[in-house]
């Protein structure tokens, strides 16, 4: 498996799946999840409607992840992971770390071969760019299975935390 990271859109990225970064309501925010849904189109709240209404009543559990189409994405796919919001005490790595491990699972159940993921948990729930790329590196090492991860990232901070945490298993 290649992981790689890029500084970029993650709603612009071809790959088979583009994780979003969701709260345990599904129905879209602010930052990466915003961004996803504005790019998806209505369709994919309306999926999202769906799944609380059908399948996750008591919303999204933290650290899971679930499959909806990308409607309107270049990706195939949208997988949403609910990441621990460390501002409201949800403070665990390993949380981090199963958002990853869930993402990778979900997308090899979905035949994919490629996989967008953010950093999940940085910025607005709180936890530094350093401690979210350690998590979930660790988290798409261990639920490996896929050709490419590719962390796609919005800032330089991001990014070199990102690229350090790849390193520190590869040195």
């Amino acid at each position: 498996m290649q992981i790689e990271a890029v500084r970029g859109d993650i709603v612009e990225q071809t790959l088979d799946v583009v994780v979003n970064a969701a709260d345990r309501r599904l129905l879209g925010g602010g930052g990466v999840d915003g961004a996803i849904h504005r790019a998806a189109g209505p369709r994919l709240l309306d999926e999202c409607r769906r799944l609380r209404r059908d399948v996750l009543p008591d919303g999204l559990g933290l650290g899971q992840a679930v499959a909806m189409p990308g409607f309107d994405l270049p990706a195939r796919w949208v997988v949403a992971v609910r990441g621990p919001n460390r501002l409201r005490g949800e403070r665990d790595p390993a949380d981090l770390h199963s958002c990853a491990v869930q993402a990778v699972r979900v997308a090899r159940g979905l035949g994919a071969d490629t996989l967008a993921l953010p950093l999940v948990g940085a910025g607005v729930f709180g936890w530094s760019p350093e401690e979210s790329a350690r998590a979930l590196v660790a988290g798409v090492r261990a639920g490996a299975g896929l050709e490419l991860v590719r962390f796609v990232l919005a800032s330089a901070a991001a990014l070199e935390a990102t690229r350090e945490a790849l390193a520190a298993r590869d040195a």
